[in-house]
């Protein structure tokens, strides 16, 4: 379960850069939330493994 969450929060932050690279103003805040929720899966997979 947690290298999903890894595997998640990766393709969420390469989504986040193709969004952002590829449609600056297009998508707005959506960009900008699977962002958060990345930083979010990251952080809970480094709690869970301590």
């Amino acid at each position: 379960m947690g290298n999903l969450l890894y595997v998640i929060a990766v393709i969420l932050v390469i989504l986040w850069l193709i969004g952002y690279l590829g449609f600056p103003s297009a998508v707005g805040g959506l960009i900008h939330i699977l962002l958060v929720i990345a930083v979010i899966a990251v952080i809970l997979r480094l709690i869970r493994r301590a």
